[in-house]
């Protein structure tokens, strides 16, 4: 597997809107509907809105980082960049990323829990915006082993279908040095909505996509990048 043809990648997700009260009477309802399992009898369902983020059908991406290896004789980079801005144009200009580079059948994508969450948020929130999906992430009628995703969580579970392990959890015990981040994904509602730092976010989500390159890396056997290999483009 060539590392120059996979894409690693991260999304940053938050609630369509700062509150529950500023949806409509519809959406209220069925948000109502939708979260009732997951908070049970602990939590209104205004009480548990500032965790919408977390369902395409309620939430929005604000962010999505990508990162990709570059090989010049023994030189190599990884550069990384980030799409940032209104919902539908930062999923168009993804878009055109995988079909300007990454959209022949050796290319993969690679996120952790990827094929859980990042992969199928992409593709519902761009069918919400009747965005036209781009190859690598439309599914329909496609074999299971044709499916162009990786994802370094399901690569460490070796076949063990009840098995979670957070990217921190797999940074820490693979000895993958721990970026200095100052916030955690429960923080980016507040980060978004209170404190108005997308750049806070953007920041938290490529260091995300950092630490899933080193553990793929890790997981191959290979060197870790250096500082140096990083590249912001």
């Amino acid at each position: 597997m060539n590392l120059e043809h996979i894409l690693f990648l991260d999304i940053e997700t938050v609630p369509e809107k700062p509150s529950f009260s500023e949806l409509t009477e519809e959406k209220q309802q069925l948000w109502e509907q939708k979260s009732k399992y997951q908070r049970k009898e602990e939590y209104s369902a205004e009480e548990f809105y500032d965790r919408a983020g977390i369902w395409a059908e309620f939430g929005k991406i604000v962010c999505i980082s990508v990162g990709y290896f570059s090989f010049k004789g023994n030189l190599r980079t990884f550069r990384l960049t980030t799409f940032h801005g209104e919902e539908d144009r930062l999923l168009k200009e993804f878009k055109n990323l995988l079909n300007s580079h990454f959209s022949q059948t050796k290319h993969l994508l690679c996120a952790h829990n990827g094929k859980e969450f990042d992969f199928p948020y992409i593709a519902r929130r761009m069918l919400i915006h009747q965005i036209i999906l781009p190859y690598k992430l439309d599914l329909f009628g496609k074999k299971p082993w044709e499916v162009p995703h990786l994802d370094t969580m399901e690569l460490w579970k070796f076949g063990d279908y009840k098995h979670f392990t957070s990217l921190k959890l797999m940074a820490h015990v693979l000895g993958i040095p721990s970026p200095k981040e100052d916030m955690d994904g429960s923080m980016v509602r507040d980060v978004y909505y209170g404190e108005n730092d997308l750049d806070r976010i953007i920041t938290y989500c490529e260091l995300d996509v950092v630490t899933t390159a080193q553990v793929f890396l890790r997981l191959r056997n290979e060197d870790l990048l250096s500082e140096e290999e990083i590249k912001k483009v």
